[in-house]
């Protein structure tokens, strides 16, 4: 591989309160703007998980930070820079109402960037829901950064760096470096790049492994009018945990499609065959583990659209994780609902939760309700493996607000 392309090789997450930057820094890190949705040009947040590849840089010849970059060429001395490594951006929404969005992307992310604006109050409902998602889900390599520097003056800047460096005590975020920048005038970007290099390392992961798929997104890449003859497969998108896929391998994909038979209705896995990888912007023939990938595939390109694959777990037929309707899960309750003064009650039969599991966002009744423990059943299955995390949700008011962790017991 040259040392103009490498494969990314780890997913660092954007989380935040809404329109507090994430993926303007985004795009001064990648040169790429994640919100491609309709609806998210138009609103100016992001809805869907968004995604960017950006590799991170140094040149020889400048003292640190300075010579930390994203430039393939040094603009003060005119030499090639290093390459340090590939990095997948995963830009998680940051509006209430997205939550399980944000949740599903979490499950991906190796590291995790905390974004807070300096032009208003610390914290936002969002900062301290996401930055207690990122312990649930057990991501404790983070970087904080204080982001619309350039909107206020020395004094206030001042406040809101104790403000955060306040927030942050007693939570996994305690310690994490906390990097001053203005993304949108693209200021101190070579300080967040060493507190990238420093604080989020390249997870070991076994590319021996059968290979495993997250998959969060889903795609029909095909234009209105196609004939038959040109149409393209399903694109599904994610991260792989371990392992090596490659062109022509073949793959299952747990729990699959749902399909109605005699009365009922049934998931069952389905099987087809890569047809192309995509990793860092380009055609690979293999895709190592690592940083996020695209994968087109022989599926029936309507089974992909919209995301309608999102959640699913691809691999060689027959190594995947068992798939459940129903489960057993230990559950570790918040002891008050983020961002409020009300306590979490416990939960009680017959309510519903939303689960998240992995990139699998579904929801679930509870069947039965003990101390610390509960059954569930699910109106969409998930496949998952014993032992797996799960954020729990409930329904407060409006909206579904995050109470717990669970664990998913052994069948």
């Amino acid at each position: 591989m040259t040392d103009t392309h490498r494969q990314p090789e780890v997913n660092i997450g954007l989380v935040g309160h809404v329109d507090h930057g994430k993926t303007t820094l985004v795009e001064a890190l990648s040169g790429e703007w994640t919100d491609q949705h309709s609806e998210e040009m138009k609103r100016g947040i992001s809805i869907r998980l968004g995604y960017a590849d950006a590799t991170l840089r140094r040149c020889p010849d400048c003292e640190e930070p300075a010579c930390y970059t994203v430039e393939g060429t040094c603009a003060e001395h005119g030499v090639e820079t290093e390459l340090l490594r590939t990095v997948s951006f995963v830009d998680a929404p940051g509006h209430e109402t997205l939550m399980a969005t944000m949740l599903s992307g979490a499950a991906i992310m190796d590291g995790a960037v905390l974004v807070i604006a300096a032009d208003e109050p610390v914290p936002q409902p969002q900062t301290e829901e996401h930055l207690m998602a990122l312990d649930i889900i057990g991501i404790d390599d983070i970087v904080v950064v204080q982001n619309k520097v350039d909107l206020v003056d020395r004094e206030r800047a001042r406040e809101s760096y104790e403000a955060i460096t306040e927030f942050v005590e007693g939570t996994v975020a305690e310690g994490a470096p906390i990097v001053p920048v203005s993304a949108g005038q693209g200021v101190n970007i070579e300080y967040l790049i060493e507190a990238l290099e420093t604080e989020i390392p390249t997870p070991d992961r076994d590319p021996e492994a059968d290979p495993r798929l997250y998959v969060a997104r889903s795609f029909d890449i095909n234009r209105p009018g196609t004939e038959w003859d040109g149409l393209l497969g399903g694109v599904i998108g994610g991260s792989l945990a371990q392992g090596r896929l490659a062109t022509d391998d073949g793959i299952e994909l747990r729990p699959g499609r749902e399909v109605e038979e005699g009365g009922g209705s049934e998931y069952r896995p389905i099987e087809t065959t890569v047809r192309s990888l995509q990793a860092g912007g380009e055609f690979v023939e293999e895709a190592t583990p690592g940083g996020l990938i695209g994968t087109g595939t022989g599926l029936d390109p309507s089974l992909a659209k919209g995301d309608g694959l999102a959640g699913q777990i691809a691999g060689p037929p027959g190594s995947l994780p068992p798939t459940w309707d129903a489960f057993t899960m230990d559950v570790e309750l918040l002891d008050r609902i983020v961002g409020e003064s009300e306590a979490v009650e416990e939960i009680s039969t017959g309510e519903p939760l939303m689960l998240t599991v992995g990139t699998a966002t579904t929801v679930g009744s509870v069947t039965s309700a003990r101390s610390g423990e509960c059954d569930v059943q699910l109106k969409r299955p998930v496949c998952a493996q014993a032992g797996a995390k799960i954020a729990i949700n409930r329904r407060v008011g409006a909206r579904w607000r995050l109470i717990g962790v669970g664990t998913l017991r052994e069948g």
